[in-house]
Formats: C-alpha cells, sequence, structure tokens
C-alpha cells in the first residue's frame, strides 16, 4: 500500500482585539513549518470578517505528522496561538500510526481514516 499523505483542518474563533498578534504568530507557525520535511503546505484563510481562521495542512505522511507535532510549531507557538484565539474544531484525514493518533486525539481532533479515493 502506497503511503497516504495527512491532512488538517483546524477552525479557530480569534478573540476581539487579537487579529495583530494572531497573524503575527501564524506567520512565525508557517516560517517554522516551511522548514520541517515531510510538510507539503500550510494555508491560512480568514472569514470575510476576518474573526475567524482555518488553517489548512499537508504532510507527506504519519511521520511527517509526528516530527510537526514535535516540532516548534506545535510545542512553542500553538500555545501562543491559542492565547488569541479559540479551537472551534480539529479534523485530521488519512492514516497515522497509533502514536500520531494518540498525540492528534488528546489535542481533540477528530481523525477520519481514509477509506477510499484515486491511486496516483
Amino acid at each position: 500500500m502506497a503511503t497516504q499523505a495527512v491532512y488538517f483542518k483546524v477552525s479557530l474563533d480569534i478573540h476581539e482585539g487579537k487579529l495583530d498578534s494572531f497573524e503575527d504568530i501564524a506567520k512565525a507557525m508557517t516560517a517554522v513549518t516551511q522548514k520541517e520535511s515531510g510538510a507539503l503546505g500550510y494555508e491560512w484563510h480568514f472569514s470575510n470578517d476576518r474573526s475567524q481562521c482555518r488553517l489548512l495542512e499537508t504532510y507527506a505522511d504519519e511521520s511527517a505528522v509526528r516530527a510537526h507535532m514535535m516540532g516548534a510549531a506545535v510545542q512553542e507557538l500553538v500555545p501562543k496561538l491559542l492565547h488569541v484565539s479559540s479551537l472551534r474544531d480539529f479534523e485530521v484525514y488519512g492514516d497515522l500510526g497509533q502514536q500520531a493518533t494518540t498525540m492528534l486525539a488528546a489535542l481533540g481532533a477528530k481523525i477520519f481514516q481514509h477509506w477510499h479515493g484515486l491511486d496516483r
């Protein structure tokens, strides 16, 4: 079986008056993640009123997810991000090993295992 990419969809509500701080932390998270091997995508999207944000993340495989979870973006910057925003929803799509599943579930992630799709 081919290794499948893993996708995150993180939904955040930005606290009133904290948009500038949120943006600074998000930029720092992107810069750190960009250096991680296996991090394929890291995209931030704002609602029209900029009160909500979606972070879409793509990782090459479960080992890239584990590396990300142990890296600076999650260990150092996520706590700062959650000081200026609230987690609304966190979904993970893909095949994860037990270690990554346990780590993500502890953060409140809803995990959806890969079932069917195109073979490329």
